[in-house]
């Protein structure tokens, strides 16, 4: 650091900025930069930059700048835990559920599937299990729209559609926010 005059050409410690010193007042130290802006500093804040050194902060920077190697591509790091949790698989295929259902209505078949998905959820909820995939297959679209319905009335879960390369469109998958 050292003892400054007006006219030094002076450069701070933590930053890029380099200019002519204009103005001393005890502490304060008014610094014009290449720019034409008047910045003030205190003096721990600068440094004066003697004709015999040729290498500024701002060069140093440039040229770090330019070694820098690339950013390498971060890849998706799957946490420990989610790595060793399987997820939970509910099949709501009907002939999954029972053994015989020819005799039962579209109606009673949706409300066994509904029943079975809302059972398995709460057990996945009470569990602290924090995903849930219920397979309902494409179909006309009944079960999944009711399963939307259903989980829309949970406050701790978002669903979304299952990953389409192991499920196809068929699977919702549902993730349970654990309360801490």
């Amino acid at each position: 650091m050292g003892v400054f005059k007006k006219g030094d050409f002076v450069e701070t410690i933590d930053d890029v900025i380099s200019g002519v010193i204009t103005q001393i007042d005890n502490e304060q130290i008014t610094v014009e930069d290449n720019d034409g802006f008047l910045l003030v500093f205190s003096a721990s804040e600068l440094v004066k930059i003697e004709d015999d050194i040729k290498v500024t902060n701002y060069e140093i920077a440039q040229v770090k700048s330019k070694k820098e190697l690339p950013k390498k591509r971060k890849s998706i790091a799957v946490k420990p835990k989610e790595r060793n949790t399987p997820k939970m698989e509910v099949d709501l295929h009907i002939h999954q559920l029972t053994k015989s259902f020819k005799n039962l209505s579209n109606y009673q078949m949706l409300d066994l599937q509904l029943e079975t998905a809302k059972r398995q959820l709460e057990f996945a909820i009470r569990k602290r299990i924090q995903k849930v995939v219920f397979i309902h297959g494409v179909g006309e679209g009944v079960l999944k729209e009711e399963l939307n319905y259903l989980f829309k009335r949970y406050e701790n879960v978002k669903y979304y559609d299952a990953d389409y390369q192991k499920y196809g469109l068929g699977a919702t998958e549902v993730y349970i926010y654990q309360n801490p």
